[in-house]
């Protein structure tokens, strides 16, 4: 009887504890959800807000679209690897050509009527990582987004357009608490 005693005590400490966060406390919470969705660090998430402000376009929407745009994300959308960090891991490695070109960063942007592959020599001498990787997650029915193209049989993609906001795949994302945030 005594700990059943104790427990309602304690859901009543932590009820009173718990509060509504502040509206800082839910920027912040957004800003920190985005990131850690995209891989990416304080300064480099700066450096993406700051070209986003130097759009023409929605700052808010604009900032989701540099963040899709990034290497590593189109990798992963391509379904060239089983997640960001992979692709990441990929790209650094300098397994990735884009347009016929190595590429060492993650945070390259691609542009439209870019061609993102492997390079060729990965797929021949790698047919495990190929096998076990690449064309496993090619075979799950994963739909890549509108702007962007696969071939399955080579093993590349190309960038049909820019993405908007209707194309990324996470609605839950309020990119407007990230611009109040930044506009302190």
């Amino acid at each position: 009887m005594k700990i059943k005693a104790t427990t309602k005590t304690q859901e009543n400490l932590e009820k009173s504890t718990r509060r509504n966060p502040s509206e800082y406390g839910r920027q912040l919470s957004e800003k920190q959800k985005v990131k850690r969705t995209y891989g990416v660090m304080e300064r480099q998430f700066k450096r993406f807000f700051q070209m986003a402000t130097k759009s023409k376009e929605a700052t808010g929407q604009m900032l989701l679209s540099l963040l899709e745009r990034r290497l590593d994300n189109v990798m992963y959308r391509l379904k060239l690897s089983v997640s960001r960090a992979q692709a990441r891991q990929i790209i650094v490695h300098g397994h990735v050509l884009v347009n016929g070109e190595r590429v060492y960063s993650p945070s390259y942007l691609v542009n439209v009527n870019d061609e993102v592959s492997i390079v060729p020599n990965v797929l021949e001498k790698k047919q495990a990582f190929v096998e076990q990787v690449i064309d496993k997650r090619l075979k799950i029915g994963i739909k890549v987004p509108e702007w962007l193209e696969l071939d399955k049989n080579e093993r590349k993609g190309r960038v049909l357009r820019a993405p908007v906001r209707s194309d990324i795949q996470q609605p839950a994302i309020e990119e407007h608490l990230i611009v109040e945030l930044y506009s302190k």
